[in-house]
């Protein structure tokens, strides 16, 4: 008997993938190419791959930390861990400001994009001064004015904890690629050699303008870290957490120079400054589309895609914030007053609202350029010391440290990054590099005056400095908290949520359990938004459900009344229903017995989602029970044959056997005499031979429920039939089940069928 806690692994790759090519997408792309043009003509394509060089560098050292340490906080997780919390404070609050910056600089241009359409006020808000000394008329752009509106939007999505899915996710990043391919490749048809040269315009300063204006466009890369701030949350982190930082690295550099050559193929580079134009992707997209009669539709298509691109790299920004402030809260650098969850939303509020506070505040008094080139300053400062994070974690031979994925070319890439991050700051103007050093020095500052007395974490810089080997560093340990299965038992999973419903799936759970000489999991799946920590929410199950351990006591005592072993699990998720299926891939489940709502579970006659069930198969067989009272006196299989009959036919044996039940079979014909020998041959193979049997022909919904009439419980094979007739015509496994007076048993197994099957049956 155990009772564990599990983070849940909600992430895969793909949705990784997103969450760094969506965040950098919508910088690179549609707010900076008219500052970019301005700053490096044609070569600041150049730039990009640069920027690009440099985050790769970077990139790789995260992805070996976060195998490793794949703990909430990400880059700054890894700076405190092995610099200790002096610089982990500058990390703390240079990656939260960076992260304020950024979204900042992502809503400014989503309101770039709103006023292409939606024109808005711009009200003057008098003169300015400071110490009487007048600064003149300040007011507020159309665009600030359409960025506060959207920037409370996304404050109050992210307050409220409204879900931002990895699926979701996925469909946004998949629609602005298709959109930007289409447009790279109607505007290369349109593309102008000569449009290109010089390639370093004089105007701009030639080639020496190429690395100022990388700085400027560093902020287009700052995507990738954020799949470190979810490591904890990923699937299989040390295959999926480099594949995903350094693919979305390499993906998104590709992207920003063949579609910076595009822009300046098709419009010389300085009708794209900000003097002519703010949203330069717009005016190309008039022209490329235009060479297929379709301007308009072009130019709006690219506004939807602005729109969304900022939207979904602001949100992001602003959900990585909370991450942040409850990695820095959990290592006392903060009060974790700021971590602390609503009563009502589950999100982390009091963090989310200081941060939505600043990221208003820096819209008002910023401008696209320098909030760029200030968030682009605070994480160039961050990655150095990520790198030398790295360099501490291998030298010092933490014990600990033991990462699943390992850096080539050792120790020439860390020192690299580190080199590199710093020595780009260099080509800022020196207000920018004086406005982010403001934010550096207040990190020390801060920890000094507060930090210092209360932070109880000491770096393993400073320990192995001092060759402190009495003191063992703090275990970096994986985010999944219990011991997993050995897989040895026939395993039964048993998701549980309604206490109303506990003893009866117990009940069944047991008896094939018992029937199979296994064990029973009991799971409950505690459910908190995108925008709190997994880690955080264990540490304080009772504020996201005050009696979240009485379901499976239940189970527990339910179980053993039975005689079978049982084994409770409480899994926190991003998750709820779907989270099921990666309960069972982690347990190792040969069955899962669970509770049945058709509407929860899409009402498509199959327990899947109708997105899950065209990605993967089901990881092992599944039992859903529609819960009328557990009575399985008189049982009624009806058939036709296949797979989940088969599953059918195994548990009317079990039930046979455990509880002396009465089994009819049930066969809906079109020839009687076939029928018969059917279901003589099915009923023989199946071991049923000496049970009841009853062919009829006609309509198989009403002779179903004809026999059900005097059934306690039928069970049922899950649909064959395809997802795209269920859609038109519905399910009629559902309407059977929704019909009848007596619980209802939905047997499911995996059957490999091919993306054709899954479509059409």
């Amino acid at each position: 008997m155990s009772d564990d806690e599990e983070l849940a692994k909600d992430l895969g790759l793909l949705s990784a993938l997103t969450i760094g090519v969506g965040t950098m997408i919508g910088a690179g792309i549609f707010v900076l190419p008219g500052q970019a043009a301005a700053a490096a003509g044609p070569a600041v394509a150049l730039s990009f791959v640069i920027g690009g060089g440099i985050s790769l560098l970077t990139a790789m050292s995260a992805s070996e930390l976060g195998t490793a340490m794949p703990k909430a906080g990400g880059s700054y997780y890894y700076v405190n861990h092995a610099l200790g919390p002096l610089f982990g404070s500058i990390a703390g609050w240079g990656n939260w400001m960076g992260l304020a910056f950024a979204s900042a600089f992502y809503t400014l241009g989503f309101g770039e994009y709103l006023a292409t359409f939606l024109p808005m006020p711009a009200p003057s808000l008098g003169t300015l001064a400071i110490a009487g000394l007048s600064l003149g008329p300040f007011g507020l752009s159309e665009f600030q004015v359409g960025a506060l509106l959207a920037g409370t939007v996304f404050i109050t999505v992210n307050y409220v904890g409204a879900k931002e899915t990895g699926s979701i996710q996925i469909v946004i990043v998949t629609v602005l690629v298709a959109i930007l391919t289409a447009f790279s490749v109607l505007g290369f048809l349109q593309a102008d050699v000569s449009t290109l040269m010089p390639f370093f315009p004089s105007e701009t300063g030639g080639a020496t303008a190429v690395l100022p204006a990388t700085g400027l466009v560093f902020v287009s890369f700052l995507g990738f870290a954020k799949i470190t701030t979810v490591a904890e949350e990923l699937k299989n982190p040390g295959r999926n957490l480099p594949l995903a930082v350094i693919g979305s690295v390499l993906i998104v550099t590709a992207m920003y120079a063949v579609i910076m050559v595009v822009l300046m193929g098709v419009v010389n580079w300085r009708q794209l400054g900000p003097d002519f134009t703010t949203t330069p992707v717009l005016d190309v997209a008039e022209i490329a589309f235009g060479t297929v009669g379709l301007a308009a539709f072009g130019v709006a298509l690219l506004t939807f895609a602005g729109l969304l691109a900022t939207a979904s790299s602001a949100n992001a920004s602003i959900l990585a914030s909370s991450r942040i402030n409850f990695a820095m809260g959990r290592d006392r650098l903060i009060t974790s007053k700021l971590s602390e969850v609503h009563p009502r939303f589950a999100t982390p509020y009091r963090s989310i609202a200081v941060t939505g506070g600043l990221i208003l505040g820096f819209i008002v008094v910023g401008d696209v350029k320098t909030l760029a080139k200030a968030g682009s300053v605070l994480h160039l400062i961050v990655y150095g010391m990520l790198n030398l994070a790295l360099i501490v974690m291998r030298e010092s031979e933490a014990e600990e440290y033991d990462p699943d994925w390992t850096v080539p070319l050792y120790p020439i890439v860390p020192i690299l990054g580190a080199i590199t991050s710093f020595g780009l700051i260099a080509f800022m103007k020196p207000i920018e590099i004086a406005l982010s050093l403001v934010f550096v020095g207040g990190g020390v500052v801060w920890y000094f005056l507060y930090a210092r007395g209360k932070a109880d974490k000491t770096g393993i810089l400073s320990q192995y400095i001092l060759s402190n080997a009495d003191e063992v560093p703090d275990p970096a340990v994986s985010a999944a908290k219990s011991v997993q299965p050995d897989g040895g038992q026939y395993r039964v999973l048993v998701p549980l949520a309604n206490p109303e419903t506990e003893r009866d799936l117990i009940t069944l759970a047991s008896a094939v359990a018992k029937q199979r000489g296994g064990v029973v999991d009991a799971v409950h799946v505690i459910t908190v938004p995108d925008q709190t920590s997994l880690e955080y929410a264990s540490d304080h199950l009772e504020e996201f459900e005050e009696e979240y351990h009485a379901v499976l006591d239940d189970a527990r005592t339910d179980a053993e009344t039975f005689g079978v072993e049982v084994e409770t699990h409480t899994i926190v998720s991003h998750r709820g229903y779907e989270e099921i299926f990666d309960a069972a891939r982690t347990h190792d489940s040969d069955l899962v017995v669970m509770g049945w709502d058709p509407e929860a579970h899409g009402g498509s006659g199959r327990l899947e989602s109708r997105t899950s069930e065209l990605g993967a198969d089901l990881p092992c067989d599944f039992l859903a029970l529609r819960d009328r009272g557990f009575d399985p006196e008189h049982v009624l299989l009806p058939t036709a044959g296949g797979p989940e009959s088969d599953l059918s036919a195994e548990l009317a044996s079990i039930l046979r056997r455990e509880y002396d039940s009465e089994v009819t079979l049930l066969h809906v014909a079109d020839d009687e005499d076939r029928g018969v020998a059917f279901m003589d041959d099915w009923a023989r193979d199946h071991g049923l031979s000496d049970v009841n049997i009853r062919v009829e022909t006609g309509d198989t919904e009403a002779a179903i429920e004809r026999a059900a009439r005097d059934a306690t419980m039928v069970l049922l094979g899950a649909t064959e039939r395809g997802l795209l007739s269920r859609i038109v015509d519905g399910s009629a496994v559902i309407d059977v089940a929704e019909n009848l007076d007596c619980s209802v048993v939905l047997a499911e197994r995996p059957t490999g069928r091919s993306l054709r099957e899954r479509l059409f049956g």
